[in-house]
């Protein structure tokens, strides 16, 4: 038997990422797992309105989506508990600009470049709709027709309620081919 357990996100785990943007001339990062996939074009980042990230988001309609795994995810948590509006944090990664202009960080196996078509405001949260320009990924996870393998790539994950991260597990079966 199921026990309602009120109006609850259990939409989690979700994937771990730090989100880019240039405010006043300088990269600043922040921390996010809220977001989600729109289409196989667009993405949409939930951030508290709050976030100094998202004045730089929203000047210059440009953002990265750097997805985060075990071997930076120490320094990726820190950009959560840190405010941009109060630390400098644009020396936090070594980066490379995109072809649009957003900051993407050199350790991220995975960097997705976008630009912002819409923002909802919704219950103090900016939702950027995002489409996506690039992604770029590092060569080494990459299979032979130039996709991702997530045997090699183990993106982390948060969880919530917990506040925990997880690493991504074992293949369970292929899509659709599991009759």
């Amino acid at each position: 038997m199921k026990k309602n357990t009120g109006a609850q996100l259990a939409l989690y785990p979700a994937p771990v990422l730090v989100v880019g943007a240039m405010v006043d001339g300088k990269p600043n990062w922040t921390l996010v797992a809220h977001a989600g996939v729109m289409a196989h074009s667009h993405v949409m980042l939930s951030m508290v309105q709050a976030h100094y990230t998202n004045r730089g988001i929203r000047e210059n309609r440009v953002v990265s989506v750097n997805v985060v795994d075990a071997s930076w995810l120490k320094e990726a948590d820190r950009m959560g508990c840190i405010s941009g509006s109060k630390t400098d944090k644009s020396e936090a990664f070594a980066y490379t600009l995109g072809e649009k202009g957003a900051p993407m960080i050199d350790t991220a196996k995975v960097s997705i470049e976008c630009e912002v078509e819409d923002i909802y405001e919704l219950a103090g949260f900016d939702n950027f709709i995002c489409r996506i320009t690039g992604t770029y990924v590092d060569e080494e996870i990459l299979t032979e027709k130039d996709k991702i393998d997530y045997r090699k790539f183990k993106p982390a994950l948060f969880q919530f309620p917990t506040y925990e991260y997880l690493e991504t597990g074992d293949i369970l079966g292929a899509c659709m081919k599991m009759n």
